[in-house]
């Protein structure tokens, strides 16, 4: 019988090991983040001297690494989906199964870095210095208010299983 990647909830609604929420934490959805984030970064490369860059290099390179985005973040959803638990970032503690396989077997958060992966492509047609903050500011955002508060329900969930997982596969890339 083949592993189907995903544990099953072992400890369903006990979080009190968890620490006192941020009042940012779990609170914007990081698709909304995406956006607002994307938004500044056009608002600062419009205050800002662009890059010197081809055009067709400037867009091709752009669409390259939005296109992998998208396809990392959808892969994530997918995962989620087959397993049949939650895709709510603002609820993890709705989860009831910890996937493990498919692109969760590179890294922990493929929808985050799918997001991340559209960003940098947006900051290349952009072609402005300044907008490459954007892609950082979304990282260091999510990591705090989105990463950090999620990893703690899944600890008190799946307790060792996502531990093992933890130590396996890297947050990011």
């Amino acid at each position: 019988m083949r592993p189907t990647g995903r544990a099953t909830c072992t400890n369903p609604g006990d979080f009190s090991q968890q620490p006192s929420l941020h009042a940012l934490d779990l609170k914007i959805p990081p698709p909304i983040v995406t956006l607002l984030v994307a938004a500044a970064m056009w608002a600062l490369a419009r205050t800002s001297a662009g890059m010197e860059m081809p055009t067709l290099v400037r867009v091709g390179a752009a669409l390259a690494r939005a296109i992998a985005g998208v396809g990392i973040a959808m892969a994530g959803v997918i995962g989620f989906r087959r397993a049949r638990t939650t895709v709510n970032p603002k609820k993890p503690n709705a989860a009831s199964s910890l996937v493990t396989g498919g692109v969760y077997r590179f890294t922990r958060n493929p929808m985050y870095l799918g997001l991340c992966l559209v960003l940098l492509a947006w900051a290349l047609f952009l072609s402005s210095p300044l907008a490459f903050l954007g892609p950082v500011l979304f990282i260091l955002y999510i990591n705090r208010f989105q990463v950090a508060p999620e990893e703690t329900a899944l600890s008190a969930i799946f307790g060792e299983a996502f531990a093992d997982y933890k130590a396996k596969v890297r947050r990011w890339i």
